[in-house]
């Protein structure tokens, strides 16, 4: 088993009002190794366009597990990546309850090996295997699809 933690930090800026329309959605995610990032609300929630939302960070975090573990499936299997470039692509809609939520997130990764690329269906197998072992995406309502490019 492992844990996890962060710091989630927002303050009232002073002089400014608390209402829903403007109240300021900045705020800071702390790690335990340092990192700052800066993070607000999505900006169809007043929030601001130039930081992380948590919409984008649970998009960006199932990615990565995904390419992490597949990553960690190819040097098992003794096979070389040279690069691995995603653009996932989530969608905030209303679920099944009527309540907004990420409902789906399209994983859309390129990858290219060092000469000895798997073909069609081995690829496909070895992002299935990522997939089911990826314990971001196994923690989500959201369906996960992945589109090799």
């Amino acid at each position: 088993m492992s844990e996890y933690g962060a710091t989630v930090a927002w303050h009232l800026q002073r002089g400014t009002s608390f209402d829903y329309e403007h109240f300021n959605r900045d705020h800071e995610w702390t790690f335990a190794g340092g990192e700052v990032v800066s993070a607000s609300g999505s900006p169809e929630f007043y929030g601001c366009a130039n930081r992380v939302n948590p919409d984008e960070a649970v998009i960006a975090a199932t990615a990565s597990c995904h390419m992490l573990t597949f990553l960690s499936i190819a040097a098992k299997r003794g096979l070389t990546v040279l690069s691995y470039i995603d653009q996932p692509l989530g969608t905030v809609d209303k679920n099944e309850e009527g309540r907004m939520a990420i409902t789906r997130i399209v994983l859309r990764p390129r990858v290219v090996f060092d000469g000895q690329e798997p073909d069609g269906p081995a690829l496909e197998k070895l992002h299935e295997s990522a997939h089911r072992n990826c314990f971001v995406a196994n923690s989500l309502r959201a369906d996960v699809r992945i589109e090799p490019v």
